[in-house]
């Protein structure tokens, strides 16, 4: 009797700690959300050919990104100055899920200093296609006024509260010059949805969570302007999903729409 009663307590103990550890993840997460408040106290943002954004006080442990989108990096790597990088490799894929020749791809990259704690989120210039640098700012910036849904895990960012900006919204030609052709073009009254798929370069996928790495990109252009005005996807278990006249200045916004 004993012996069962130390082993449930055991077991017990055990349980607690893996709700724990799950609920830790959950709270680091949400401990760099506070952070999105005072943006430019606790992020830095670089933008060249690519995009980065830099952590001042990071609160994410590598494991924390593996626990909530449940896939690893495609690769890992050390840097110069012996920080860990992950690197998640997108690749374009057709309707029967294989790799489009040439290849057209994209990446983010993640990097992990002390404490394995993350220093910098980079995304590559083809990513900027379908999320230009101002755009992807304006949205981060933007998360410090989001609602926190605690069930689904997800914050609903609200780009009223973002500073408005000028940026020149891309063209479709452009775009798709860089992604190539879609799998789907859907008609609306307004709008055209070019619809892409992309499939990451993973590893050790947890059993059910197969679908995550599969990214299905949907891009939005204003059929008079030809202008790209909002995307949505999923990358790595990251949904984004952004309405860029939101961002808009309001003369801009009115010279967009005419």
């Amino acid at each position: 009797m004993k012996k069962t009663s130390r082993y449930l307590r055991l077991l017990f103990i055990f349980s607690m700690l893996i709700s724990m550890t799950g609920c830790l993840h959950w709270i680091h997460a949400a401990q760099t959300y506070r952070q999105m408040s005072e943006f430019d106290r606790y992020f830095a943002v670089s933008a060249k050919e690519d995009f980065t954004v830099h952590f001042k006080e990071p609160k994410l442990f590598s494991e924390d990104f593996v626990a909530l989108a449940k896939l690893e990096p495609s690769s890992e790597t050390r840097t110069a100055d012996g920080n860990k990088l992950w690197h998640y490799l997108f690749r374009k894929v057709d309707k029967d899920n294989k790799l489009v020749e040439p290849e057209i791809s994209f990446y983010c990259d993640l990097t992990f200093g002390k404490e394995d704690r993350v220093n910098d989120w980079t995304f590559s210039k083809m990513f900027l296609q379908i999320a230009p640098a101002e755009f992807l700012e304006a949205s981060f910036r933007s998360l410090g006024g989001a609602e926190i849904n605690e069930e689904k895990k997800q914050l609903r960012a609200k780009a009223e509260l973002a500073e408005k900006i000028a940026a020149d919204l891309p063209k479709k030609a452009a775009v798709v010059k860089q992604l190539g052709e879609p799998l789907e073009i859907v008609e609306e009254e307004k709008l055209q949805i070019y619809r892409y798929m992309f499939k990451l370069d993973a590893k050790n996928i947890e059993e059910g969570y197969e679908d995550r790495a599969i990214s299905e990109v949907k891009i939005m252009f204003d059929k008079n302007t030809t202008e790209l005005v909002k995307m949505s996807g999923r990358f790595a278990g990251l949904k984004i999903s952004i309405n860029y006249r939101d961002f808009l200045e309001d003369d801009k916004k009115v010279a967009d729409s005419h």
